[in-house]
């Protein structure tokens, strides 16, 4: 993962994100982030529902069950049991890895 001292840079904020979208589209930045509050409903809603929402050759938000594990306490040595649950999950999308990641 990219640091800031590895990329001589540090990430955007929330509040550069919404002034780049606004340049470039053109709209204004409350309508921008309007835009992204809707977007976030949108995956929220969808993954409740569906199981997973899609942003193609972006991400994938998606739902994942996870099964109880019976496991060992380091300090004590007991068996302790973890309960299943559902988790949330990213996956990155082919087109973004594409073009971020260097052809092997």
């Amino acid at each position: 993962m990219a640091t800031k001292a590895a990329t001589g840079r540090k990430r955007m904020t929330q509040s550069e994100v919404f002034n780049h979208f606004a340049e470039k589209t053109g709209m204004k930045r409350g309508q921008v982030k309007e835009f992204f509050d809707e977007l976030y409903n949108l995956a929220s809603s969808e993954v409740k529902s569906n199981g997973e929402f899609v942003l193609p050759c972006f991400c994938k938000l998606f739902k994942s069950e996870r099964k109880s594990l019976e496991c060992s306490n380091p300090a004590t040595g007991e068996t302790i049991q973890i309960p299943a649950k559902t988790t949330l999950k990213f996956r990155v999308g082919k087109g973004m890895k594409d073009s971020v990641l260097p052809k092997k």
